[in-house]
């Protein structure tokens, strides 16, 4: 009866001593004691809400498509949040972090034996393990599973796999070039010393590879390579438009007026100024391209309509890791 008497008032004290505790005095801080400052810490929160904001609104900009002006306020929402997000930072580092500069010594002589001291300790720690490689093997399984799993959302940027997507191109033997407005070309439309943009008939004409620019040149001023053979019709060249350098599109087209003083036909790219001989295969005569631009074989129908007589030489696009030699690929 007394032990249990005894339990009871202990117990009744532990309830009563809970609610208060004693408060720590000022020396025993690690930090000083400094006033609160609830302005500073409005403005913080504010300025993280703000944040907030921004980024819920960029969001919004990017889902939807119809906003106008889309890019800019892109922009503008993706900056401002990061603005807001950096002020709050230094709002709550200079008003409500208190900080504190101490120096010490720290003789290393005095913790000589520590490092070896934690790795025994280490080792030692394993020691009910019986089965070490088997633990091993399944630590690393498991830390690679769930590495892999982080990184399996990054599929949604793109194609990891499926390296045909960068290959892939609409062009067939057979298929007709048209014009921005799905009229097929016939080779007495293309005249010298004109530049044309064309596209393959019936495919998208955002897509990279289903762009050209078309060109007629004299036929004796051709000096394609061997391999390159055949690939005008009488005269006429077809090259991708997109620019081996940064996959800008080109859009300009040099013509000698005043010949022989002025130089000889070519291609050129408005945004770094990567210069393509159209006469020779696409090689590069000036600028930071790493390769000459793709050239489409074309041939002329019977019924005067110029078609592709097969898929570009080369790949479409700008060159990456050095220089992109794989061949393109007709789409499925």
């Amino acid at each position: 009866m007394a032990r249990a008497k005894d339990l009871l008032l202990s117990g009744l004290v532990l309830v009563a001593g809970r609610g208060r505790r004693s408060p720590r005095s000022k020396a025993e801080r690690v930090v000083p004691d400094e006033d609160a400052n609830p302005g500073a810490e409005t403005w913080a929160i504010v300025l993280l809400l703000l944040s907030s904001l921004c980024c819920a609104g960029f969001i919004v900009v990017y889902a939807v498509d119809r906003i106008p002006h889309q890019t800019q306020f892109l922009g503008l929402s993706l900056g401002l949040a990061l603005v807001f997000f950096a002020a709050a930072l230094i709002v709550t580092a200079l008003r409500l972090v208190v900080t504190e500069e101490l120096v010490e010594e720290y003789p290393p002589q005095l913790h000589a034996g520590e490092v070896d001291l934690i790795a025994s300790t280490v080792e030692e720690s394993g020691s009910r393990l019986t089965r070490r490689r088997l633990f091993k093997l399944a630590l690393f399984g498991a830390g690679g599973g769930l590495v892999t799993a982080a990184l399996v959302p990054a599929a949604s940027f793109g194609p990891i796999l499926r390296i045909k997507d960068y290959f892939g191109t609409p062009w067939t033997r057979g298929r007709r070039l048209v014009d921005e407005n799905d009229r097929p070309y016939r080779a007495s439309d293309i005249e010298e010393k004109d530049f044309y943009t064309a596209f393959a008939e019936g495919a998208d004409k955002e897509e990279a590879g289903a762009s050209l620019v078309l060109v007629r040149l004299p036929t004796s001023s051709l000096k394609l390579p061997p391999e390159l053979q055949g690939y005008d019709a009488n005269g006429i060249v077809a090259y991708s438009k997109i620019c081996t350098h940064a996959g800008c599109a080109i859009s300009m087209y040099r013509v000698p007026t005043f010949a022989p003083d002025e130089p000889k036909p070519a291609l050129v790219c408005p945004c770094h100024y990567s210069t393509f001989d159209p006469a020779s295969g696409g090689t590069v005569q000036f600028g930071p391209a790493g390769r000459p631009l793709p050239m489409l074989p074309l041939e002329i129908d019977a019924r005067g309509f110029l078609r592709a007589k097969g898929n570009f030489n080369g790949a479409v696009g700008p060159a990456w890791w050095g220089v992109r030699n794989r061949k393109p690929s007709p789409e499925s």
